[in-house]
């Protein structure tokens, strides 16, 4: 049998794929996309574009330790957590489009730094670069993936179908982010001193942004029966991150003396130094060829 590329070597068929493991198929094949009558077709653009933007910010920042990270395995590990966060942003991008009438590329590649809705936690810069850390990756990660998974849990009754099974979809893939996080943590917290002091700095360079992932938004009020309030995820969020606390050693940091004020949340589309950077590499292929495919 022949095969025209590593990839179908590697999986022993000819099917196509753009990455190992990874095909393009529809996840929404069967779904009812027409947007329930009940429904705030703009809040539910919103809250889409909310949970859209986390995991594409996301990914493209699991995407700069591409063959930076500690070991082969986890430059692979890490990789295939930003696909799997990619094929979530994708799936929820283009729900809010069908609202906005856009697709998802404009959406992520032509929206202005203020005109994205996604948390702080997502977009600050752990590294690879200057002052950047892998301890400090693992425990956003951790943090990111332990509140999501929270968050989808609940999002798999949302009264949108849409939004109903992308949570049930995504499930499985943010249940093995937040564990390969928290073997992680497991790890570097109780090896060395250097790596447990690390691991220790790491959880304390992002702990200030926590708390933003449970303030709640009037989005989330007008999309009764759709939407998941934030502050109803802390409770299950502090326990699991508990847990892994204690198993590694670490000390919980304390939490930010003063919350954001109302209207100057990432959610509000108000971000951090990191973001135009992020954006101006994120965005600049798209941006110099416009219309361009490959």
């Amino acid at each position: 049998m022949s095969f025209d590329n590593a990839y179908e070597s590697l999986l022993g068929h000819e099917d196509s794929h753009w990455a190992f493991g990874t095909g393009f198929s529809e996840s929404l094949v069967g779904v009812d996309r027409e947007i329930p009558s009940t429904v705030d077709a703009e809040a539910l653009a919103i809250y889409c574009l909310m949970l859209g933007d986390d995991a594409l910010i996301m990914s493209q920042r699991l995407a700069e330790w591409c063959s930076r990270a500690p070991e082969i395995e986890e430059d692979i590990a890490l990789a295939n957590i930003a696909l799997d966060l990619l094929g979530q942003a994708r799936l929820l991008l283009s729900r809010a489009g069908d609202v906005l009438g856009k697709d998802e590329d404009e959406l992520a590649f032509l929206r202005d730094e203020r005109g994205f809705r996604n948390v702080h936690l997502a977009e600050i810069d752990c590294g690879p670069g200057p002052g950047g850390d892998f301890g400090t990756t693992i425990a956003r990660l951790l943090v990111f993936s332990t509140w999501r998974l929270a968050l989808f849990s609940r999002l798999r009754g949302s009264a949108d179908p849409v939004l109903a099974a992308v949570a049930e979809k995504g499930l499985k893939e943010l249940a093995y982010h937040r564990d390969h996080a928290a073997q992680w943590a497991v790890r570097l917290g109780g090896g060395t001193e250097e790596s447990h002091r690390r691991m220790q700095a790491g959880l304390d360079r992002v702990w200030p942004f926590v708390s933003e992932l449970f303030l709640s938004h009037d989005v989330e009020s007008r999309l009764g029966g759709v939407a998941v309030p934030a502050a109803e995820l802390k409770s299950e969020v502090d326990g699991v991150l508990e847990a892994v606390f204690s198993a590694a050693g670490l000390t919980r940091p304390a939490d930010a003396p003063t919350p954001l004020v109302a209207g100057m949340a990432g959610r509000d589309g108000v971000h951090t130094e990191s973001m135009g950077y992020l954006l101006a590499e994120m965005q600049h292929l798209h941006r110099s060829l416009p219309g361009a495919t490959w």
